[in-house]
């Protein structure tokens, strides 16, 4: 038992399947329990007769799929998508390999509203963890690389509420500092994800060997990428605080293509609330109407908290870049790109912005002031 697994999901969200963490995990609708143990050694000696072979024994009869459950839907996906990549990784398209998985993918992908093809969350979040762990390789650091993704959904979970609540709130309000203080809460999860990272996985193993199993592959004609672990980004908390109206040309570009890999509800959050007033406008243009030597307390509350949060954003970013940058060194990569789509170059914008944020909002905070009596 671990944090993950005792950390409720968050916000009241009306039965949502794929909150049903547990429910997922032990689903095995395609029988494939006995066959995935196999493909790390298939992987390991690049056997593509054999996963070829695995791939056509999983796929099931369109009818079957057509009468699954979303739980149930989403473990086939799961299950069929380890295969997808492990071919991929071995220089085949798998659909080009097998075509019968094609009208499966399309009606698994209808049957969950999502992308057809494994996503983040298939690989980490509703994995089964144990001897039934679907894996690659089957090497302890692809074990911590799941678990570092795994430690943070229940929080970003959480944090659609608190971003929603916030986004519906002025500084003024005494719900808007706190809302802020529950989303730096929820944010800590990251730095923690991103500090167990850095202890258990090494650059070198994720570059060398992992990086090639979340190639994308052609689905119908559409390029799909794979399990990346941008597609659990920061972007529901970017949102809310500073990207909504103070973005980037190129973050807004990569966030509109990364949303098809989000959860449904996710998206719905996203269309909702993107092209909004963020936090860091509402309060600076708070702070703009304000005496020059006087601050009401609770807007200096405000000020504090959202600071406190873009901190740890920030914190976050660096840490991530430090991993990325030795990654995807030249002295070991092979892509030019992190598996999520994304350069260096743009992570460094996303810090810079989130960094240039914080400033902007600290220097207003820290200005000296009489508090309003």
């Amino acid at each position: 038992m671990t944090l993950y697994d005792l950390v409720a999901p968050g916000p009241d969200l009306g039965g949502e399947p794929r909150y049903r963490i547990a429910e997922i995990r032990a689903a095995d609708p395609l029988g494939a329990d006995a066959l995935l143990a196999a493909l790390p050694a298939m992987n390991a000696d690049a056997d593509v007769p054999a996963l070829t072979v695995a791939l056509r024994t999983l796929v099931p009869d369109p009818d079957r799929v057509a009468a699954l459950a979303v739980t149930d839907a989403l473990a086939a996906m799961r299950d069929l998508g380890i295969l997808l990549g492990s071919l991929k990784r071995h220089g085949t398209e798998p659909v080009a390999a097998v075509p019968e998985v094609l009208p499966v993918l399309e009606e698994l992908g209808r049957r969950t509203d999502m992308v057809p093809r494994d996503t983040v969350h298939h690989y980490t979040t509703w994995n089964p963890r144990g001897a039934r762990q679907r894996m690659y390789t089957g090497h302890t650091m692809e074990g911590n690389l799941q678990d570092a993704v795994r430690m943070v959904f229940p929080s970003l979970v959480t944090a659609l509420g608190t971003c929603a609540e916030l986004a519906r709130m002025e500084p003024y309000e005494p719900g808007f500092s706190l809302s802020l203080e529950r989303t730096a809460q929820h944010v800590r999860s990251m730095v923690d994800s991103i500090d167990f990272t850095v202890a258990n996985v090494s650059p070198v193993f994720f570059a060398k060997e992992m990086r090639s199993y979340f190639e994308e592959i052609d689905i119908a004609g559409v390029d799909y990428l794979g399990p990346a672990a941008a597609q659990v980004p920061l972007w529901l908390v970017d949102l809310t605080l500073w990207q909504s109206d103070r973005s980037d040309p190129a973050y807004d570009a990569f966030l509109d293509e990364s949303m098809r890999y989000s959860l449904p509800s996710w998206r719905d959050h996203y269309a909702a609330h993107r092209g909004g007033t963020s936090a860091v406008s509402k309060l600076s243009a708070a702070i703009s109407w304000e005496d020059a030597e006087r601050l009401p307390p609770q807007l200096a509350a405000s000020a504090v908290s959202l600071v406190r949060v873009l901190r740890i954003l920030k914190t976050f970013r660096a840490r991530h870049m430090t991993i990325a940058r030795k990654a995807y060194s030249e002295e070991v990569r092979h892509y030019e790109v992190g598996s999520g789509g994304a350069p260096i170059e743009l992570l460094r914008a996303v810090l810079d912005l989130t960094r240039d944020n914080e400033t902007l909002v600290r220097q207003s905070a820290e200005r000296p002031r009489t508090p309003v009596a």
